[in-house]
């Protein structure tokens, strides 16, 4: 049987959030012939095997932390059974399952077609699909989005390490580990080692040096690893991974490695490689397109999202730059207004600098603009100006002080004015705290305008407004 051919003009490939969301502009609102092309589930990392999934989990890790704490305030509870996992896994996919209708659902009202198949480019203009049962499409598009996102970095040449799952296989764990180990210093690693560790596991972090999140401000790299420690979280500083074999008992595994106090092997029934993220452009012909690639395999775009190829655009993950969904989803909207919306759009695109993260590590950790460090190379020592406060919020003022947690903020200012061009903050609610001062970054606040707002008392967001 022939190949069936379609044409269109927009060719989405990758389901995730950053390409729909510019499938769905390009069509619901511009009125563009759309094609939108997925092998996997709707709805891209974010909603299946990240943001998503993650965040409920670290909900009931906060939950978990909360009942420990309610006895400062009076309370007595008694836990009858221990953490539920399998219940919570089951409700958890629940849901996920119910995005993805909801996704599918989205794609239907702004008549973009979805395709569920494998996508191979042709060359710049042709696209071949290998659906479910091997059948093939072919489609001709005018215009081709690749927004086929990433997935887990493969684990180092370590003999025995396929032993051990990376962050998507942690969704899929039926029973809760007992005793994990998780190699890696990055926001992946960091957040699952809090959660495993607040929900009861016996958890072990292996980092290279002796501390994690070192893109970060030095500031949260200090307190965050601090506070791990102090949480309970046993961390492998200085360390490397040398042997991974079968363990003694059935599912069980042991890790040989070297750290900062010499040889170990560690018996644990989990294994986690939060060490990074690659593209997903294994094998969707980039080359047979044209279409240039970096060292590590992410496609080459400009800040309009355009690639080498005249017609042929990327966006979000697979480019490697700024890897977060809303980014993706900004981007994905203002590439479709320019593309289909009329010569109001032609110079759209995503500003990305001021770009507002948070980790949902314990406790939160949030940043916008440059570290200090990075602000006083740019601008010079002379023309920086550091605010910092350290203090105890006080929804720990009930406990004792080897329970308190640690808040810490620092605004970076630069020249005369004193511009905000950086904010980092760690401490409880540091995420909601951040996407409202983000706005004020992201308008070009100064110090004073901060100074300006009349403080909310008692919050521990105030700090930021009273800093001296």
């Amino acid at each position: 049987m022939a190949p069936i051919r379609k044409e269109c003009d927009y060719l989405v490939i990758g389901g995730g959030s950053g390409g729909l969301a510019s499938g769905r502009r390009a069509s619901g609102q511009h009125g563009a012939k759309v094609i939108a092309i997925e092998s996997n589930r709707l709805g891209g990392t974010c909603v299946n095997v990240g943001c998503v999934p993650k965040k409920i989990t670290w909900n009931a890790a906060a939950l978990a932390e909360a009942i420990h704490e309610s006895k400062s305030y009076g309370f007595s509870i008694k836990e009858t059974a221990p953490f539920d996992w399998t219940t919570f896994v089951y409700k958890r996919a629940a849901y996920v399952k119910r995005l993805n209708g909801i996704y599918a659902s989205n794609l239907e009202k702004d008549r973009v077609e979805y395709i569920h198949g494998r996508a191979h480019m042709l060359n710049n203009h042709e696209v071949e699909v290998v659906l479910n049962d091997g059948s093939k499409e072919t489609i001709n598009a005018k215009k081709i989005l690749i927004a086929t996102g990433g997935h887990p970095a493969p684990p180092p040449g370590v003999p025995g390490s396929e032993l051990g799952i990376n962050s998507d296989g942690f969704f899929e764990l039926e029973k809760q580990p007992k005793k994990i180990a998780l190699v890696g210093a990055g926001y992946i690693a960091v957040e699952m080692a809090g959660m495993m560790n607040a929900l009861g596991s016996e958890t072990h972090l292996f980092i290279r040096h002796d501390k994690f999140l070192r893109n970060f401000d030095p500031m949260i790299q200090d307190v965050s690893t601090a506070e791990y420690e102090r949480l309970g979280v046993i961390i492998h500083k200085n360390s490397t991974q040398t042997k991974v074999e079968k363990g003694d008992k059935e599912g069980w595994k042991k890790l040989h490695y070297k750290d900062s106090n010499g040889e170990g092997v560690l018996d644990i029934d989990c294994l986690l490689w939060g060490i990074g993220r690659a593209p997903e452009v294994e094998d969707l012909g980039l080359d047979k397109a044209g279409v240039k690639q970096g060292p590590k395999g992410h496609v080459i775009v400009d800040d309009y999202q355009n690639t080498n190829v005249e017609n042929i655009y990327a966006l979000g993950d697979v480019c490697g730059k700024a890897e977060l969904t809303p980014v993706a989803i900004a981007a994905g909207r203002q590439l479709a207004n320019r593309l289909f919306g009329g010569p109001q759009f032609s110079n759209a695109h995503l500003d990305y600098s001021n770009i507002p993260s948070v980790v949902f590590a314990h406790p939160e950790a949030g940043t916008i603009g440059l570290t200090e460090s990075a602000a006083r190379e740019k601008y010079g020592d002379e023309n920086i100006k550091v605010y910092y406060s350290a203090f105890t919020d006080m929804y720990y003022s009930m406990m004792e002080a080897k329970d308190k947690a640690p808040t810490r903020y620092k605004i970076v200012c630069q020249g005369e004015e004193e511009k905000v061009v950086g904010m980092h903050i760690i401490g409880r609610g540091s995420a909601e705290i951040l996407q409202g001062f983000g706005v004020a970054v992201k308008m070009g606040a100064r110090k004073r305008d901060l100074d300006s707002c009349v403080a909310i008392h008692p919050t521990a967001a105030e700090e930021l407004v009273t800093m001296k």
